[in-house]
Parts: structure tokens; C-alpha cells; sequence
């Protein structure tokens, strides 16, 4: 056994690692063939992009909500089995056929229950790997990449099982690993977090009076808008321009194992700059990624490229957000705070990027999308540069 998971605190991380595998390997297929799904229901683009945006809709407020009771009472564990349990309930209604009307309510409260809880979880995770004060990259980053593995095996596999069964079986697929997300969160040790006294009465309006804090949030929002292209449409652009969906599935893959190999090594790579500049560099490879996509995507290197960039976009910009958020938001602000940032990064963007997507591409096609992507892109490169300015005189 690695020494890591050898120390006392670290004993914890493999129910964390199984939660990770479990709830992204439930996205994993989920996100990337939910919209080819609805289109083999028979549904409009129009009506496509309207249901996959209730997962951001409830976003908006789901996270903040679950963070800021679990943050109350202290009981993260309690509130993600619920929150597990609930969402495969609903799940199973899926295996009946629906209206999009119908749809769009059990996706609502499905996507209520488990919209909360990574947030939650990595608030949790974030404590776990916080050592003499200070967020420890190497150890987060050995417990999240199988958030990675388990996205990657599923949308993987996934592509090549719909492209030769077709998308009947998607609800089942659902259910399935939505039952591997609540048998991984009972193994979690059912423990509250102890916050220290002087951190108890830390108000959230103190937080964001911090140097830097609204300025994050700011190139957050951008930059994660930039990625609701590939988030929502990718799958359908690809599609539109012949790629077969067992392809699709690779090229998601891609993007996962460069993922993979971030979070595995991020710790050999992170000295290298500060955190705001790790942010730096991810606005300016998301900058490219989307700006190749949306002028070369009917080249598959070009977009073997792009998805290969995600190491960069994703990765290196959410371990760098997540120990940001770590100095920003301790103790009893530690939930809310990573909920503000699924809130502000995936709830309104996805909202805005889905609705709106759905209307560009509809009337401009589908490319016009990745365009747009390409700008938010270039926007949080610009906010990300004002972080950097107020925040000179810090560690970070």
C-alpha cells in the first residue's frame, strides 16, 4: 500500500477515491450521450438544450443550499447519502417513456439531489488533505484521479455499447452507477469535521472582502463558461460532422487520460508557477482548445489536440481554484465556498451556455458555439490577469 494511505488521516481517502470513481463514472456517460439520448427520444435541439440545462439550473442554488447545511450542521456525510439515495429513486423513472415536460421535472430533482455533492465532497476532501494548514496537491490529486478513471472507463465504454445497442439502455446505465454512487458515500465514515473556535464566526461577507476573491470568481465563471460548449454540444458537433459515436467516446476519453496523467503528476508540475499563474496558463490553453475546435474540428488530430489541452483546462485549473478556495474559505465557510464555486463555475454557465448554445446553434450551427467559447475563453484570461494584480503580495 502507497505510503500516503498508510498515515492515519489518509486511511479515510479510499471511500473518497471510490466516491470520485463511482459519481464521475456516472457522468461519464451521462453528460457526453444524455443529449444523444433525448435526440433518440425524438426530441428538438431546442428542447435538448433546455433539458440538459437543468443540471446547471439547479446548480444555481442546489449546491449553496446543501453546502450551507452541511456547513450548519456539520453532517456531510448524512446529506450526500440522501442526496445518493434520492437521485437513484428518481432515476428508475427514466426506464418509462415521458414528455419532455414530464422529463424536465425528474431531471429538475434529480439533478437537485446530486448537483451538491462534489461540493460537498471536496469540501470534506479538501480538509482531509489540508496538513499543518496548507492544501496538499500531491494527496488531493492521488484521490481525485479516479474521479478521472472512473469517467474515463464509462465514457468509453459507453460510446462503443450505444453505438453497437443503440440508447435504449441508457436509463438502465443510470440507475446502475447512480447504485455505485450510494453504496460508495455509506462507506464514508460517517464523522463531522471539527472547526476551530476562532474560525466558527467567520462571515462569508469577510470572505469576500479578501483581496482577489471576486476577481476568482469572476475568470471562474469565464473561463468554465468556455467549456460549456464541450460540455453540452460536443457530442452533438462531433455527430454532425460524421464522427461515429464510438469515436465520440474516444475522443471524450482523451480528454480524461490527460486528465488523468494532470492529477497523477500535478505535483511534480505545480512548483513550477503560482497557483494564479497555473490559471494563467489554463486560460490561454482554453483560449487554443476552443478556438482549434471550433475552426478544425472536422480534422480528427486537430481535435485529438484540442481534447488533449484538457490537462491544462480542467485539471490544472481546478486544483488550482480548489486550493485557492481552500485559503479563501476555511473552516465552516469550506462548503459553502466550494458551492459558490460550483454555483458561479457550473451552475449560471451552464444555464446561460445551454440556453444560449441551444439558440446559436440553431440559428448560426452548431460552430458558432465553440466561437463563442473561444471569446469567454479570452475573457478569463483577461480577469485572471487582474486576480494576479491584487494578489502580487501573496503567496499565491
Amino acid at each position: 500500500m502507497p505510503s500516503w494511505l498508510r498515515r492515519p488521516s489518509a486511511n479515510a481517502a479510499w471511500p473518497f477515491a471510490a466516491l470520485s470513481a463511482s459519481y464521475f463514472a456516472h457522468i461519464g456517460f451521462f453528460n457526453p450521450y444524455l443529449p444523444l439520448w433525448l435526440q433518440d427520444q425524438g426530441f428538438s435541439l431546442l428542447a435538448i438544450s433546455m433539458l440538459v440545462s437543468v443540471q446547471a439550473a439547479t446548480r444555481m442554488f442546489a449546491p449553496y443550499a446543501w453546502g450551507w447545511l452541511s456547513d450548519t450542521t456539520g453532517e456531510r456525510v448524512k446529506l450526500l447519502r440522501v442526496g445518493g439515495t434520492v437521485a437513484l429513486c428518481l432515476s428508475l423513472l427514466l426506464w418509462w417513456p415521458m414528455t419532455w415536460q414530464s422529463l424536465l421535472i425528474v431531471l429538475f430533482f434529480m439533478f437537485t439531489a446530486t448537483s451538491a455533492m462534489m461540493p460537498m465532497s471536496e469540501a470534506a476532501l479538501a480538509h482531509l488533505v489540508t496538513v499543518d494548514g496548507r492544501f496538499d496537491p500531491k494527496r488531493y490529486g492521488r484521490v481525485r484521479v479516479w474521479g478521472s478513471v472512473g469517467f474515463f472507463v464509462t465514457v468509453l465504454f459507453a460510446g462503443t455499447w450505444f453505438e453497437r445497442q443503440g440508447m435504449g439502455a441508457f436509463p438502465i446505465w443510470t440507475s446502475a452507477t447512480l447504485l455505485a454512487v450510494v453504496v460508495s458515500v455509506w462507506w464514508l465514515s460517517d464523522i463531522k469535521e471539527n472547526i476551530p473556535v476562532g474560525q466558527a464566526r467567520v462571515s462569508l461577507r469577510a470572505a469576500f472582502q479578501q483581496p482577489g476573491v471576486t476577481w476568482l470568481f469572476a475568470a471562474v465563471f469565464f473561463h468554465v463558461l468556455a467549456h460549456v460548449g464541450g460540455y453540452v454540444f460536443f457530442s452533438l458537433y462531433l455527430d454532425s460532422l460524421g464522427y461515429s459515436k464510438s469515436v465520440i467516446g474516444v475522443m471524450w476519453a482523451l480528454a480524461v487520460v490527460a486528465e488523468m496523467v494532470w492529477f497523477t503528476t500535478q505535483s511534480r508540475w505545480l512548483p513550477m508557477f503560482s497557483l494564479t499563474g497555473w490559471l494563467l496558463v489554463a486560460a490561454v490553453a482554453n483560449t487554443f482548445r476552443f478556438g482549434v475546435t471550433a475552426t478544425m474540428a472536422d480534422l480528427w488530430w486537430a481535435v485529438v489536440i484540442a481534447q488533449v489541452m484538457h490537462a491544462l483546462t480542467f485539471a490544472a485549473h481546478h486544483t488550482a481554484c480548489i486550493a485557492l478556495l481552500s485559503h479563501f474559505f476555511p473552516g465552516r465557510l469550506r462548503g459553502r465556498g466550494q458551492a459558490l464555486y460550483a454555483t458561479i463555475g457550473y451552475g449560471v454557465t451552464g444555464v446561460l451556455g445551454g440556453l444560449g448554445g441551444g439558440l446559436l446553434s440553431t440559428h448560426f450551427g452548431l460552430s458558432s458555439v465553440f466561437w463563442v467559447s473561444t471569446a469567454s475563453a479570452a475573457m478569463a484570461f483577461y480577469l485572471v490577469m487582474r486576480l494576479r494584480r491584487v494578489t502580487m503580495s501573496k503567496a499565491f
